[in-house]
């Protein structure tokens, strides 16, 4: 996949689409000790905080990616093109604990030019971040009964902030 540098000012992206339908790849951890882990996030964003671009995600505190949030200050977001629908579904379906999840789908780990957490080699779009923030939902905020529903075991996500520090992408991501 060819991917270059674009500058955070000229990405383009259909954010919704890009969360709900094409998923990202959330991995943490660090790439040159080998311990990292990979997980599929549908709920997210991007935008300005602090005067910087962020990404903002979340992680349930029962998924193992949590424990490398927890412990790692960085973190990449990958986007996969279709072809690769079905590696997705694998690692959105099975525990880093239980396998290599990459291992098993045949996606290759690549270093980060920014941050200790890898990419994905096959991605079309690879966001690198620093963490800068989180705070766990409070149920107590919820301001529409619906989004409750969403948690029948009460297990609310953590959300974190991350400072975009790079984004590198295809062509079709650019203006």
């Amino acid at each position: 996949m060819v991917r270059k540098t674009i500058d955070f000012y000229d990405w383009q992206i259909k954010p919704h689409s890009l969360w709900d339908k094409q998923w990202l790849v959330l991995t943490s951890g660090d790439f040159h000790a080998g311990k990292y882990n990979s997980m599929i996030v549908g709920w997210g964003g991007f935008g300005t905080m602090w005067k910087k671009p962020f990404a903002l995600i979340l992680v349930r505190p029962q998924r193992y990616t949590y424990e490398y949030m927890e412990k790692f200050d960085s973190f990449t977001l990958s986007a996969l093109p279709e072809k690769y629908r079905k590696a997705l579904e694998l690692i959105g379906s099975k525990s880093g604990r239980d396998l290599n999840k990459l291992d098993s789908t045949g996606l290759t780990s690549i270093p980060s030019s920014h941050v200790s957490a890898p990419g994905l080699d096959e991605a079309e779009l690879i966001i690198e971040c620093r963490k800068s923030y989180f705070q766990d939902l409070d149920p107590k905020h919820f301001l529409i009964s619906s989004i409750a529903k969403q948690y029948p075991l009460r297990d609310y996500h953590r959300v974190y902030y991350g400072e975009i520090l790079s984004i590198s992408g295809t062509k079709d991501f650019t203006g």
